[in-house]
């Protein structure tokens, strides 16, 4: 083994011993809460609750190790033919809240109208997933999905809407049931060009009551 493979996995083994004390202490904290609320996490129903906290808090913050530009590179393709609107409605998503780490969840529908340059739908979807595995609050996400669009694809125009309803209002504070809420980012020439944007508009409308 060369010095530089030596190098590279003393950080892998740094890297995984690091983890693991994190999660050791992701669990302590999960057990001082439970003792808070005044419960017992040695009991048999919580003795295993911590290390499933740990992971499900890496599993919904996984978007942290990920960079959503990566999503895009090699999914980009030279199209001089199409000039249209390309929309992808409704693609689920899940997010934590930063303010109460409560979670929000709803569709996001993300329009760009490219050009000479398309990108992979699939591709869309994924970048939507990195950024909503993070803290989050809902109008922040909607502007990093659109500008990110907008700098990797360069099209003449990008359009973001996010619906979403959050259990920060449904279980706590103003326990307000039947509340969701709606964020747009506008970019390019959906921005200035309000034919476009009503195209827009309209688009999402179809197939709603």
């Amino acid at each position: 083994m060369n010095r530089t493979q030596a190098n590279g996995s003393r950080a892998r083994a740094g890297e995984e011993k690091n983890g693991a004390a994190g999660r050791i202490k992701v669990e302590d904290a999960v057990r001082v809460i439970l003792r808070h609320i005044g419960e017992d996490p040695d009991r048999e129903g919580l003795e295993r609750t911590p290390m499933r906290v740990a992971k499900a808090y890496e599993f919904l913050t996984s978007g942290y190790a990920k960079d959503p530009k990566e999503a895009i590179n090699g999914a980009l393709f030279s199209e001089d033919d199409y000039q249209e609107m390309i929309l992808c409605k409704d693609l689920d998503f899940y997010s934590l809240c930063e303010h109460h780490l409560l979670p929000f969840m709803g569709k996001a529908h993300v329009a760009y109208l490219p050009n000479r340059k398309i990108v992979g739908i699939s591709k869309l979807a994924r970048m939507v997933e990195i950024y909503a595995r993070r803290l989050q609050v809902q109008e922040r996400l909607t502007t990093q999905i659109a500008q990110t669009i907008m700098s990797e694809i360069d099209p003449l125009g990008v359009a973001v809407v996010l619906e979403a309803e959050h259990l920060c209002m449904r279980m706590r504070g103003v326990e307000k049931q039947n509340s969701f809420v709606t964020t747009s980012a506008m970019l390019g020439v959906f921005r200035t060009n309000t034919e476009t944007r009503q195209e827009f508009m309209q688009l999402l409308r179809n197939g709603k009551p």
